[in-house]
């Protein structure tokens, strides 16, 4: 999938992950997708609820030898 910008988060726990990506998103222009690399398991749920709470996208989320990727897309200005 195309990305504008990436983000590793790969060793970091709750929170800093999303507010990591918070941060990033805001410095994106929207419609922009942000990439993020991740290992903490709870991760999945917290990317889909900051998705849902914020507005922005979740396109897409997936696990690969416990590295989970995520893709998300800045909302509208």
């Amino acid at each position: 999938m195309h990305f504008d910008r990436e983000l590793d988060v790969r060793g970091l726990n709750c929170p800093l992950p999303i507010l990591r990506t918070k941060k990033a998103l805001s410095e994106m222009a929207p419609g922009e997708v942000l990439h993020v690399l991740a290992t903490d398991p709870g991760s999945v749920r917290d990317f889909e609820a900051f998705a849902r709470q914020t507005g922005n996208e979740l396109l897409s989320s997936a696990e690969t030898n416990r590295v989970f990727e995520y893709f998300l897309k800045r909302r509208p200005a």
